[in-house]
């Protein structure tokens, strides 16, 4: 009955969809047949009340002994801190099985790159996704998708980064060898920028002759500047007429930079800098990619791989 009224509120006041009642349901009662297991009787609101860190831990090594992953126990926890806190606004009951309780580490998901092929096309193929009745237009937008995506992967921004640049920052052919980037937290690094970034660039800027320096790099059609949800549709269009994977976002031109650079021997170290990241261990993960790509090779390769 307990579980039924916060059901019930989850649906009528919370407006929670049908798939979400039905997976807080499928949990409490795998939660509340553990504790009438745990216990020998199904538990009112006192028994609940009751409750330690102890027996919600008892309950997840039970799920992760029936063979549930982490993902899937931390949702079902999510859905029991849920259904306390719900009792203890209702009944007043204080919710002591939560008090300190961390839910099962979940793996960082490991990069996904796409293959150098790719990314080089999404740099000179991406502006013909195009189609408006301006014939100026396509020429306008193409210009700055290839100018941006080939920033990306290039330089191994982030999009925010790349699009928070001004004119005055352009690396332009003849300019400082190294491009100034403020990333998280304000803290800014040196990117090296290669002829084929500064070239684009500047072809992408002669669409704009009489810009200043103030104004944004990469502008939108409205004359402001670009929205990273613009580039991300731009990027999912074309991926979908070159039949690119789906995994192929303007974050993975950011991996891929980093996975190609430590495919050709770059120092982890090196990467660290040029990604700017805070910590090694960020940028670690790129091993597990390259390792990855390495088993692949093996494996489509080696006379005993099967």
């Amino acid at each position: 009955m307990i579980a039924a009224n916060y059901l019930a509120w989850l649906r009528d006041e919370r407006r929670a969809s049908a798939n979400t009642c039905e997976a807080y349901a499928r949990d409490l009662t795998d939660f509340l047949g553990f504790l009438t297991r745990y216990q020998g009787a199904e538990p009112d609101a006192a028994a609940l009340a009751a409750l330690r860190p102890t027996d919600l831990r008892a309950f997840l090594a039970a799920r992760a002994a029936q063979g549930a992953g982490a993902a899937t126990r931390a949702r079902q926890l999510a859905s029991i801190r849920g259904f306390l806190r719900f009792l203890a606004r209702r009944e007043g009951l204080q919710p002591v099985a939560l008090a300190g309780l961390r839910g099962p580490r979940l793996p960082r998901p490991v990069p996904r790159a796409i293959s150098a092929e790719h990314a080089m096309l999404l740099g000179s193929e991406v502006g013909l996704v195009h189609e408006t009745p301006r014939a100026e237009r396509p020429a306008f937008q193409g210009a700055r998708d290839m100018a941006l995506f080939t920033l990306l992967y290039g330089c191994g921004l982030r999009i925010g980064e790349a699009l928070a640049l001004d004119i005055r920052d352009a690396p332009l052919p003849g300019a400082d060898a190294a491009l100034r980037v403020t990333g998280k937290g304000g803290k800014t690094r040196l990117v090296p920028v290669l002829p084929a970034v500064r070239t684009a660039i500047a072809a992408w800027l002669a669409h704009r002759p009489d810009a200043g320096g103030d104004q944004p790099l990469f502008l939108g059609a409205r004359g402001k500047r670009l929205d990273a949800a613009i580039a991300q549709k731009t990027m999912r269009d074309y991926r979908r007429l070159a039949g690119l994977p789906e995994h192929a976002t303007p974050h993975a031109l950011r991996h891929s930079f980093a996975t190609h650079l430590l495919g050709g021997g770059a120092d982890l170290r090196a990467i660290q800098e040029l990604l700017g990241h805070a910590s090694l261990s960020t940028t670690q993960r790129y091993t597990a990619v390259d390792a990855a790509a390495l088993l692949a090779t093996w494996r489509g390769a080696h006379p005993r791989a099967d």
